[in-house]
C-alpha cells in the first residue's frame, strides 16, 4: 500500500502546529462543521482551559456556521442538515440563542467529534482533545499539545482555518473544485476563476501548506505585518502550464 501523502505532511515536520494544519487542510469535508470545531478549540484553549462541556463548546461552534451562512448559504454537501437549519432560523431571528444551542449539542456534533483527527485512511499522529461525552459530565478534555500553542500560533491557526473554510464553501456554492482559484495581485486576495469575487486573503490560505516557512530559504514567516518576516505571494502558476 502506497503511503498516504496528506499524513506525510504533518509526519515530516511533527509539530503540533503542522497536525492542527493537516486536519484543516486535509480533513474530509462534507460540512464546514470540521471548521467550525477547529475555531472553537483554539477560542477554548486561548482561555487556558483544559477543559470544556458540551454546552459550552456549543456556543463558539453554532456562532462559526451562523456567520458563515450570512456570507455562504451552502455548508454542506448533503441537501439537508437540521443543525443548519437551526442556524439560518436564528439567523432569521425565528429561534432564541438557547433553542440554536440545544441543537447544537443534540445534533452538531454527531459527526465531527468522532471524525476531527482523522486524515486520509487513518488519524494523525496527535490528538487535541480526549472525548468524555460518555462521563457523568459530557466535556472534551483538552490536550496539552493543543494548550501549548502560543498566542501567535492560535492567531495564524484561525486565520488559516477561516481561509480553508471560505475556499471550501465557495467551491460548494459554484460546484467547482476548489483548486479552481486564481490570485488578483491587486488585492492581494484569491477570487474564483468564473467571478471576480474575493474568496479570502490569499496569505492566510496559503500559509499552512507551506507550513509557516519560506519556499525559498525555508525560514518562518508569519501573517501579521509586524512579523519579523511577513508572508509574501510571489506568484502562480499559468494556467496554461495547468493542463501540461
Amino acid at each position: 500500500m502506497e503511503p498516504d501523502t496528506r499524513l506525510e505532511f504533518s509526519a515530516s515536520t511533527p509539530t503540533p502546529q503542522n497536525y492542527f494544519r493537516s486536519i484543516v487542510l486535509f480533513g474530509r469535508n462534507v460540512a464546514s462543521y470540521k471548521f467550525a470545531l477547529a475555531k472553537s478549540l483554539i477560542e477554548i484553549a486561548g482561555q487556558g482551559r483544559d477543559s470544556v462541556t458540551m454546552e459550552e463548546l456549543a456556543v463558539p461552534f453554532s456562532r462559526n456556521p451562523c456567520e458563515h451562512l450570512q456570507r455562504a448559504p451552502k455548508q454542506a454537501t448533503s441537501p439537508a442538515s437540521r443543525f443548519l437549519d437551526s442556524c439560518r432560523r436564528y439567523n432569521a431571528g425565528e429561534i432564541p440563542e438557547d433553542e440554536l444551542i440545544g441543537t447544537a449539542v443534540r445534533l452538531g456534533f454527531n459527526n465531527v467529534i468522532d471524525a476531527f483527527h482523522v486524515v486520509g485512511r487513518g488519524e494523525v499522529g496527535m490528538r487535541f482533545f480526549e472525548d468524555e461525552r460518555r462521563s457523568p459530565t459530557p466535556r472534551l478534555v483538552l490536550t496539552d499539545e493543543l494548550l501549548a500553542l502560543g498566542p501567535e500560533v492560535r492567531a495564524d491557526a484561525v486565520k488559516e482555518t477561516e481561509a480553508r473554510w471560505r475556499l471550501v464553501e465557495t467551491a460548494w456554492e459554484l460546484s467547482v473544485n476548489s483548486s479552481l482559484i486564481d490570485y488578483d495581485p491587486d488585492t492581494q486576495t484569491l477570487v474564483p476563476t468564473s467571478r471576480r469575487r474575493s474568496v479570502t486573503k490569499a496569505r492566510d490560505a496559503l500559509n499552512g501548506y507551506q507550513k509557516g516557512r519560506c519556499f525559498y530559504c525555508f525560514g518562518p514567516i508569519g501573517l501579521e505585518e509586524h512579523s519579523p518576516i511577513p508572508a509574501e505571494v510571489d506568484h502562480f502558476i499559468p494556467h496554461v502550464f495547468q493542463r501540461r
